[in-house]
């Protein structure tokens, strides 16, 4: 019989410990965001305003950097499909002077 009433009891503690888990989980995972801002805010290394500037002035470099690279790669593949196109149009000439030959 005590063997029946442990294996009760234990089959109730983990099912009523898992609401208070999820619930404990939440506000773990919110007190440590909590936390997490307030020690950055601590040791950020500048205002938020030169932070913000630095940004957007990192930001402004790559987006010329990527447009600049963009432009670049485009005028290469022109130049390549040009080149290829020169070359289809020169063997359709071949096959084509080849064909009016075998005629």
């Amino acid at each position: 019989m005590a063997d029946d009433e442990t294996t009760t009891n234990e089959t109730k503690g983990p099912a009523k410990d898992a609401g208070r888990g999820i619930g404990g989980f939440a506000a773990g995972v919110i007190f440590g965001a909590l936390i997490g801002a307030g020690i950055a805010l601590m040791f950020a290394p500048e205002r938020g305003d030169k932070t913000r500037r630095r940004l957007r002035r990192r930001l402004e470099r790559l987006r010329e950097g990527t447009a600049e690279g963009l432009e670049r790669t485009s005028a290469r593949t022109r130049r390549d499909l040009a080149r290829q196109r020169r070359r289809l149009e020169a063997g359709l000439e071949r096959a084509a002077d080849r064909a009016r030959d075998a005629l």
